[in-house]
C-alpha cells in the first residue's frame, strides 16, 4: 500500500492549478485525504465570500487523491461525475476538506468530500458537501518519440 500513498502524494502535489490555488495536503492514508487552503482575496467572489469554484476544486481534487490511494500502480482516476451542495456562504482564514472513499471499484469509485470554513480560532463550519464518482482507468502508455 505504501507505493499507492506515495503516488497519491505525487498526484496531489503535481497539478499546477492546485498549486496556484495554494492547496496543501494535510493527511493521507488509505481511502482518505485531508487538505486545506489558506484563504486570500484571490479566493473570493464579488461579495467577499469564498468562490464556489474554489470549494469545488478542493473537494474534487481531495476526493481524487483519496481514490488514488486504492488503485493499482498502472492506473489513474478521472472525475466522471461531480455533485456539490453549497450549504452556506464560506468565509474564514482557511478552507479544510476531508475526503473519503465510500465505495472503491474496478471501474468506478465513489468518494465524498466535506468542506469546512475555519475561522481565526480554528472553529470549523461545514460549508459544502460533494459526492464524486471517479472512473478508474489504465494509465496511457507514453511512446518514445
Amino acid at each position: 500500500m505504501q507505493k499507492s500513498i506515495t503516488e497519491a502524494r505525487r498526484v496531489f502535489d503535481v497539478a499546477p492549478f492546485i498549486a496556484d490555488l495554494g492547496c496543501k495536503l494535510e493527511q493521507l492514508e488509505s481511502g482518505i485525504c485531508h487538505a486545506s487552503i489558506e484563504l486570500t482575496e484571490k479566493h473570493q467572489q464579488q461579495d467577499g465570500f469564498v468562490h464556489a469554484g474554489v470549494q469545488a476544486t478542493l473537494a474534487d481534487h481531495c476526493a481524487g487523491t483519496a481514490a488514488v490511494t486504492l488503485i493499482g500502480d498502472h492506473q489513474m482516476v478521472l472525475t466522471a461525475e461531480f455533485k456539490i451542495n453549497l450549504l452556506r456562504a464560506a468565509k474564514g482564514k482557511r478552507l479544510v476538506c476531508k475526503s473519503s472513499v465510500l465505495k472503491p471499484g474496478r471501474v468506478l469509485t465513489v468518494a465524498e468530500s466535506e468542506v469546512f470554513a475555519e475561522d481565526e480560532n480554528k472553529k470549523q463550519r461545514l460549508v459544502a458537501k460533494a459526492t464524486v464518482t471517479l472512473a478508474v482507468m489504465n494509465k496511457p502508455q507514453i511512446e518514445d518519440q
